[in-house]
């Protein structure tokens, strides 16, 4: 096991990444100000991981409150939020009660704002089963539920007390899935770490066979990288929204598309290659490092272009990004593989002329 940190002073929390760890309750206890958590999860991943990881904290000593959503990102909404506090106030959870995320990015972005609200705050763990929460929205405590309009408008900066990533989830990870999560790998490499990069560009086929030391190395490169950043912008003022890289495009082919069509990471593979062709075009960006770019997610079994979506529908829903700045839309852009920078220096035709290139339908 390795153990990582996020360094935010009196509310630090670690990260461990290893095997076997749902077994391991000793790494959950300290963390737990009463013998009481209630493990939100969904369908899909609660007939794998829930009884064990329950009957580990029983074992432990705990109290076990089981709470399951259906799965998919349609369901990050009001409605299916409150489901978890029915359960939360039926079974008279308190404000020392732990709420445990065990899934993927729904699931722990919906139970963290669901933390972040009940009796105005309770403490929360993050347990990710999926590649992309392992290596994303475990770390950082940004939660959120969806809106019609906007991809994640509605939640809450709220930082877990501890990550517990048992990286033998993934042996059970859809192909689609695990490819959807090295869009975010992928990212850390093109934002700010060329050589992350290039060893994603030598090793992605040890990724795509998921061989455990080379997830491992991937993950906690990763959630290096991400923690770096929260820390040194936890409520995403400046650097953090370098994270970004893609989502603006992403999330309105997500919201566009309708939620669950696509998978994030998906969006954000092809999000990426737009804003890396409006890279292109500011002359940021040479064809050789775009064509470099490109290979990496098709390797990676990842969409390098946008879905049949029209210009004036992406243009209006990246209105909503939470980059958007006295009414002006700023985008994470590249001025060289691992080196990214928000701007505003794209006009809207350029903006236009970039989405039709990755777009050809739309």
């Amino acid at each position: 096991m390795e153990t990582l940190s996020v360094a935010l002073g009196h509310r630090a929390y670690p990260i461990h990444v290893g095997r076997a760890l749902l077994d391991k309750s000793e790494l959950l206890l300290p963390f737990l100000r009463q013998r009481k958590v209630a493990i939100v999860t969904n369908t899909t991943v609660a007939p794998l991981y829930l009884e064990r990881l329950s009957d580990s904290l029983r074992r432990g000593g705990v109290e076990v409150v089981e709470i399951i959503l259906p799965d998919g990102e349609q369901f990050k909404d009001w409605q299916t939020l409150n489901l978890i506090f029915d359960v939360l106030l039926q079974r008279r959870c308190e404000r020392s009660t732990t709420l445990l995320a065990l899934g993927g990015g729904v699931v722990g972005d919906m139970t963290g704002f669901a933390a972040a609200c009940f009796q105005r705050g309770i403490p929360f763990i993050q347990v990710p089963t999926t590649l992309l929460a392992q290596v994303d929205s475990s770390v950082g405590g940004k939660t959120a539920i969806n809106h019609p309009l906007g991809k994640n408008m509605i939640g809450a900066f709220y930082q877990p007390k501890l990550v517990l990533t048992d990286t033998d989830t993934l042996t059970t990870l859809p192909d689609r899935e695990l490819s959807a999560g090295l869009a975010e790998v992928i990212k850390y490499g093109l934002i700010r770490d060329l050589p992350f990069f290039e060893w994603l560009e030598e090793h992605l086929e040890r990724l795509l066979l998921r061989e455990p030391a080379a997830l491992a190395e991937a993950i906690s490169r990763s959630c290096r990288n991400k923690a770096e950043v929260v820390v040194a912008d936890e409520h995403e003022s400046g650097e953090r929204a370098l994270l970004n890289l893609g989502h603006t495009f992403g999330h309105a082919i997500e919201t566009g598309m309708g939620y669950g069509e696509c998978l994030h990471g998906e969006a954000v593979a092809a999000g990426t290659m737009i804003a890396a062709q409006l890279s292109l075009q500011l002359g940021w960006i040479g064809s050789s490092e775009l064509d470099r770019i490109e290979r990496l997610f098709r390797r990676a079994g990842l969409p390098v272009s946008g879905p049949a979506l029209e210009v004036e529908r992406y243009l209006a829903l990246m209105q909503h990004d939470k980059k958007v700045r006295d009414g002006k839309l700023r985008f994470v852009l590249l001025q060289g593989i691992g080196q990214a920078v928000v701007s505003d220096a794209a006009a809207q035709d350029e903006v236009r002329t970039a989405i039709l290139a990755r777009s050809p339908h739309a």
